[in-house]
Protein backbone atom coordinates (compact mmCIF):
# COMPACT_ATOMS: atom_id res chain seq x y z
CA UNK A 1 0.00 0.00 0.00
CA UNK A 2 2.75 2.43 1.02
CA UNK A 3 4.78 2.14 -2.43
CA UNK A 4 0.76 2.82 -4.04
CA UNK A 5 0.77 5.64 -2.28
CA UNK A 6 4.12 7.11 -3.04
CA UNK A 7 3.34 6.57 -7.04
CA UNK A 8 0.37 8.81 -6.39
CA UNK A 9 2.11 10.92 -5.16
CA UNK A 10 4.48 11.21 -7.89
CA UNK A 11 1.64 11.68 -10.21
CA UNK A 12 -0.13 14.39 -8.43
CA UNK A 13 3.82 15.78 -9.13
CA UNK A 14 3.41 14.97 -12.68
CA UNK A 15 -0.05 16.54 -13.38
CA UNK A 16 1.01 19.57 -11.32
CA UNK A 17 4.38 19.62 -14.25
CA UNK A 18 2.09 19.38 -16.76
CA UNK A 19 -0.18 21.90 -15.92
CA UNK A 20 2.68 24.63 -15.53
CA UNK A 21 4.01 23.77 -18.93
CA UNK A 22 0.66 24.25 -20.85
CA UNK A 23 0.31 27.30 -18.84
CA UNK A 24 3.86 28.49 -19.80
CA UNK A 25 2.95 27.60 -23.68
CA UNK A 26 -0.67 29.56 -22.60
CA UNK A 27 1.18 33.08 -21.30
CA UNK A 28 3.78 32.74 -23.94
CA UNK A 29 1.34 32.44 -26.79
CA UNK A 30 -0.69 35.62 -25.22
CA UNK A 31 1.65 37.55 -24.27
CA UNK A 32 3.27 37.12 -28.25
CA UNK A 33 -0.53 37.94 -29.61
CA UNK A 34 -0.71 41.53 -27.42
CA UNK A 35 2.46 42.01 -28.30
CA UNK A 36 1.93 41.60 -32.34
CA UNK A 37 -1.39 41.68 -32.46
CA UNK A 38 -2.28 38.09 -33.53
CA UNK A 39 -5.77 37.38 -33.35
CA UNK A 40 -5.32 33.52 -34.23
CA UNK A 41 -3.14 33.25 -31.86
CA UNK A 42 -5.06 35.27 -29.29
CA UNK A 43 -8.03 32.65 -30.49
CA UNK A 44 -5.76 29.98 -29.66
CA UNK A 45 -5.18 30.71 -26.00
CA UNK A 46 -8.44 31.64 -25.28
CA UNK A 47 -9.74 27.73 -26.93
CA UNK A 48 -7.00 26.08 -25.08
CA UNK A 49 -7.41 27.81 -21.51
CA UNK A 50 -10.28 24.91 -21.10
CA UNK A 51 -7.56 22.28 -20.98
CA UNK A 52 -5.61 24.05 -18.22
CA UNK A 53 -8.90 23.62 -16.33
CA UNK A 54 -9.77 20.05 -17.04
CA UNK A 55 -6.47 19.41 -16.43
CA UNK A 56 -6.53 21.14 -12.73
CA UNK A 57 -9.54 19.92 -11.86
CA UNK A 58 -8.58 16.07 -12.82
CA UNK A 59 -5.44 16.87 -10.29
CA UNK A 60 -7.85 18.19 -7.88
CA UNK A 61 -10.10 14.78 -7.75
CA UNK A 62 -6.58 12.78 -7.44
CA UNK A 63 -5.63 14.81 -4.45
CA UNK A 64 -8.93 14.40 -2.93
CA UNK A 65 -9.29 10.88 -3.69
CA UNK A 66 -5.75 10.47 -2.10
CA UNK A 67 -7.11 12.44 1.39
CA UNK A 68 -9.89 10.06 1.47
CA UNK A 69 -8.26 6.85 0.70
CA UNK A 70 -4.92 7.23 2.32
CA UNK A 71 -5.49 9.37 5.33
CA UNK A 72 -2.31 11.13 4.93
CA UNK A 73 0.20 12.56 7.83
CA UNK A 74 3.14 14.95 8.26
CA UNK A 75 4.95 15.95 5.08
CA UNK A 76 2.47 13.68 2.89
CA UNK A 77 -0.02 15.48 3.74
CA UNK A 78 1.69 19.09 3.29
CA UNK A 79 2.47 17.56 -0.17
CA UNK A 80 -1.55 16.75 -1.58
CA UNK A 81 -2.89 20.02 0.36
CA UNK A 82 -0.01 22.03 -1.45
CA UNK A 83 -0.64 20.41 -5.06
CA UNK A 84 -4.63 21.57 -4.30
CA UNK A 85 -3.33 24.94 -3.72
CA UNK A 86 -1.09 24.97 -6.60
CA UNK A 87 -3.24 23.56 -8.47
CA UNK A 88 -5.52 26.60 -7.93
CA UNK A 89 -2.83 28.94 -8.65
CA UNK A 90 -1.99 27.86 -12.24
CA UNK A 91 -5.77 27.39 -12.54
CA UNK A 92 -5.58 30.90 -12.42
CA UNK A 93 -2.69 31.60 -14.20
CA UNK A 94 -4.12 30.29 -17.27
CA UNK A 95 -6.79 32.49 -16.90
CA UNK A 96 -4.71 35.64 -16.66
CA UNK A 97 -3.23 34.44 -20.02
CA UNK A 98 -6.62 34.38 -21.45
CA UNK A 99 -7.27 37.70 -20.27
CA UNK A 100 -3.82 38.77 -21.91
CA UNK A 101 -5.15 37.02 -25.05
CA UNK A 102 -8.30 38.28 -24.97
CA UNK A 103 -6.99 41.97 -24.88
CA UNK A 104 -5.30 41.38 -27.84
CA UNK A 105 -8.77 39.55 -29.78
CA UNK A 106 -10.56 42.66 -29.14
CA UNK A 107 -8.45 45.36 -30.19
CA UNK A 108 -7.12 43.55 -33.40
CA UNK A 109 -6.24 44.81 -35.89
CA UNK A 110 -4.85 47.76 -33.58
CA UNK A 111 -2.31 47.01 -31.12
CA UNK A 112 -3.38 47.16 -27.36
CA UNK A 113 -1.09 49.62 -25.96
CA UNK A 114 0.49 53.06 -27.47
CA UNK A 115 3.87 52.75 -29.33
CA UNK A 116 4.96 54.40 -26.18
CA UNK A 117 4.36 51.95 -24.01
CA UNK A 118 5.13 48.58 -26.01
CA UNK A 119 8.54 48.35 -25.01
CA UNK A 120 7.71 47.30 -21.27
CA UNK A 121 4.66 45.20 -22.50
CA UNK A 122 7.34 43.43 -24.58
CA UNK A 123 9.44 43.24 -21.41
CA UNK A 124 6.74 41.99 -19.27
CA UNK A 125 5.88 39.29 -21.22
CA UNK A 126 9.79 38.06 -21.74
CA UNK A 127 9.82 37.67 -18.01
CA UNK A 128 6.33 36.21 -17.94
CA UNK A 129 7.30 33.59 -19.93
CA UNK A 130 10.61 33.14 -18.46
CA UNK A 131 9.22 33.23 -14.88
CA UNK A 132 6.28 30.61 -15.99
CA UNK A 133 9.08 28.37 -17.59
CA UNK A 134 11.39 28.40 -14.30
CA UNK A 135 8.42 27.46 -12.84
CA UNK A 136 7.91 24.21 -14.58
CA UNK A 137 11.40 22.90 -14.17
CA UNK A 138 10.65 24.24 -10.19
CA UNK A 139 8.28 21.73 -9.65
CA UNK A 140 9.47 19.24 -11.53
CA UNK A 141 13.11 19.75 -9.77
CA UNK A 142 12.20 21.45 -6.56
CA UNK A 143 15.43 23.07 -6.65
CA UNK A 144 15.19 25.95 -4.47
CA UNK A 145 17.55 27.81 -5.94
CA UNK A 146 15.10 28.31 -8.69
CA UNK A 147 12.26 29.46 -6.42
CA UNK A 148 14.71 32.50 -5.74
CA UNK A 149 15.32 33.26 -9.09
CA UNK A 150 11.28 33.46 -9.56
CA UNK A 151 11.42 36.12 -6.90
CA UNK A 152 14.08 37.91 -8.28
CA UNK A 153 12.37 37.91 -11.73
CA UNK A 154 8.82 39.21 -10.13
CA UNK A 155 10.80 42.21 -8.59
CA UNK A 156 11.54 43.15 -12.24
CA UNK A 157 7.59 42.57 -13.19
CA UNK A 158 6.98 44.84 -10.44
CA UNK A 159 8.80 47.80 -11.10
CA UNK A 160 7.85 47.36 -15.14
CA UNK A 161 4.28 47.64 -13.39
CA UNK A 162 4.87 50.55 -11.46
CA UNK A 163 6.64 52.20 -14.71
CA UNK A 164 3.48 51.54 -16.73
CA UNK A 165 1.33 53.35 -14.05
CA UNK A 166 3.62 56.47 -14.03
CA UNK A 167 3.50 56.88 -17.36
CA UNK A 168 -0.35 56.82 -17.59
CA UNK A 169 -0.59 58.92 -14.75
CA UNK A 170 1.88 60.95 -15.72
CA UNK A 171 1.07 64.67 -17.23
CA UNK A 172 2.29 63.99 -20.79
CA UNK A 173 0.30 61.30 -20.94
CA UNK A 174 -1.87 61.79 -24.40
CA UNK A 175 -3.24 58.31 -24.65
CA UNK A 176 -7.40 57.97 -25.32
CA UNK A 177 -9.23 56.52 -22.29
CA UNK A 178 -9.45 53.18 -23.80
CA UNK A 179 -5.87 53.38 -24.12
CA UNK A 180 -5.43 54.10 -20.36
CA UNK A 181 -7.92 51.23 -19.15
CA UNK A 182 -6.06 48.84 -21.58
CA UNK A 183 -2.60 49.79 -20.29
CA UNK A 184 -3.48 49.87 -16.60
CA UNK A 185 -5.14 46.52 -17.09
CA UNK A 186 -2.58 44.17 -19.17
CA UNK A 187 -0.18 45.90 -16.89
CA UNK A 188 -2.26 44.12 -13.46
CA UNK A 189 -2.53 41.18 -15.70
CA UNK A 190 1.06 40.69 -16.28
CA UNK A 191 2.09 41.48 -12.79
CA UNK A 192 -0.51 39.06 -11.59
CA UNK A 193 0.63 36.27 -13.20
CA UNK A 194 4.14 36.17 -11.74
CA UNK A 195 2.78 36.92 -8.36
CA UNK A 196 0.88 33.84 -8.78
CA UNK A 197 4.16 32.26 -9.56
CA UNK A 198 6.09 33.24 -6.92
CA UNK A 199 3.48 31.78 -4.14
CA UNK A 200 3.69 28.71 -6.15
CA UNK A 201 7.24 28.99 -5.32
CA UNK A 202 7.50 29.95 -1.69
CA UNK A 203 5.52 26.47 -1.50
CA UNK A 204 7.44 24.40 -2.75
CA UNK A 205 10.33 26.28 -1.34
CA UNK A 206 8.70 25.13 1.76
CA UNK A 207 8.09 21.73 1.19
CA UNK A 208 11.66 21.38 0.31
CA UNK A 209 13.13 22.67 3.12
CA UNK A 210 10.52 23.56 6.04
CA UNK A 211 10.91 27.32 6.00
CA UNK A 212 8.25 29.35 5.31
CA UNK A 213 8.30 33.09 4.01
CA UNK A 214 4.70 34.79 4.34
CA UNK A 215 3.41 35.47 0.47
CA UNK A 216 3.34 39.37 -0.01
CA UNK A 217 0.34 40.84 -1.48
Amino acid sequence: MREVFQQELRDVQDRLVEIAGLVADAIDNATTAFNESNVALAESVIADDDKIDAAANELDELAIEILARQNPVARDLRIVVSALRISASLERMGDIARHIAQLSRYRFPEKVVPKSLRPTFKSMGELDVQIARKLTELLETQDVDIAEHIRNEDDKVDELHLSVFDQVLAETWNGAASDTVDATLASRYHERFADHAVSIAKKVQYLATGDWTPVED
